[in-house]
């Protein structure tokens, strides 16, 4: 059994991203959590590059067969809870979260949050950002934040809640909860926003739930980058937008 916390990382094709990721959490100030990689049925070195870190973070790496961001990130989630955690943070495999994240989450459950988010800002490590996608990305964000608010699938007499934007690179729920909602849907990233769709299923069940400034990941621009600024909003906006090739590396 691992520590009542747990990170599940989706991982699919990400031998040049995973390391960093890892690194990162290796410099958490708060240590007591463990990891989960689900190797999404990567091609690349993706799940070795994760099984070396073992001797630095308390670490499983297991491996999921079928393709899709909601089914790797939904059997990390109920494989942490079968191995005894009660708290589950998510982040991505090309996302570094801030040293202080585990401890920042930790704090949100403790003042009575059952799931909650935080910033998502452009990693600078990756590649020279441009000065437009330092600033994009949080627009991104926030576009795509308020549009949500007047999506039609977000507005229904059935929400107890009002809706917030969580990304799945950034998101912590209860496994009481998790449970509960019935957890991310095991779909495919080109189908559905399964970080959306968990939000939705939550707020069928309560309101205790919200955004932390203090809970920060820095995320890649790759997509940002590759789909130009239109099409990315388009993507995030009911996937109005969906290139010939969804998986950007």
């Amino acid at each position: 059994m691992g520590h009542p916390l747990w990170v599940v990382i989706p991982a699919y094709d990400e031998q040049r991203s995973i390391g960093a990721t890892l690194h990162r959490l290796t410099e958490q100030t708060d240590t007591a959590f463990t990891v989960v990689v689900v190797d999404n049925a990567s091609a690349d070195a993706t799940a070795s590059i994760a099984a070396g870190f073992a001797d630095r973070l308390d670490l499983h790496v297991i491996t999921e067969p079928v393709k899709g961001t909601g089914a790797a990130a939904d059997t990390g989630m109920r494989y942490a809870i079968a191995h005894g955690a009660t708290l589950l943070a998510r982040t991505d495999a090309d996302c570094l979260p801030a040293p202080g994240w585990v401890a920042a989450v930790r704090r949100g459950f403790a003042g009575g949050l059952r799931m909650l988010s935080g910033p998502l800002r452009p990693r600078a490590d990756e590649f020279p950002l441009r000065w437009w996608e330092k600033r994009l990305l949080p627009a991104v964000v926030s576009v795509a934040a308020t549009f949500g608010r007047f999506r039609p699938g977000n507005r229904d007499a059935a929400y107890v809640g009002p809706y917030v934007m969580m990304p799945g690179c950034n998101l912590a729920i209860t496994a009481e909860l998790y449970e509960a909602a019935g957890g991310f849907p095991r779909t495919r990233i080109e189908d559905v926003h399964e970080d959306r769709a968990l939000v939705n299923r939550v707020r069928k069940l309560t309101r205790d739930y919200g955004l932390r400034r203090d809970v920060l990941v820095h995320g890649s621009v790759r997509r940002l980058r590759a789909y130009g600024l239109v099409g990315t909003l388009a993507w995030y906006a009911d996937h109005r937008y969906t290139p010939d090739r969804v998986d950007i590396r």
